[in-house]
């Protein structure tokens, strides 16, 4: 069972921009905290995004001011902006879900979709 699907992934070079997209269930949507972590090879998991069903945002520090955030509770989905991409952003990135706070590492989310690559080269 598939219930949060991501696309947008892909290779870009270092400055480019990547939008990531995720979709699932009107009731998952309406219920919880949407977000986006990532996990490097060798590297723990980490959370990059959170947007709360109000529209509440939070970003980890290395992000801010270049990815961007949003939900859409109509056609429940949440995307992930990312602009001015570093090298140090390639990772595999996550769609999450949960009906409370975000952790640093992702351990209490419920919901994952499977992931999708982002590679940015030097």
């Amino acid at each position: 069972q598939v219930q949060l699907v991501e696309s947008g992934g892909g290779f870009v070079q270092a400055g480019g921009s990547l939008r990531l997209s995720c979709a699932g269930s009107k009731r998952i949507f309406s219920i919880n905290t949407m977000g986006w972590y990532r996990q490097a090879p060798g590297k723990q998991r980490e959370l990059v995004a959170g947007i709360t069903p109000s529209g509440d945002t939070n970003y980890t520090d290395s992000v801010k001011g270049r990815f961007t955030i949003s939900r859409d509770n109509v056609e429940n989905t949440v995307s992930l902006q990312m602009n001015s991409l570093k090298p140090e952003d390639t990772a595999v990135y996550y769609c999450a879900a949960n009906w409370g706070p975000f952790d640093r590492t992702g351990a209490l989310i419920r919901y994952w979709g499977r992931g999708t690559q982002v590679t940015v080269s030097s």
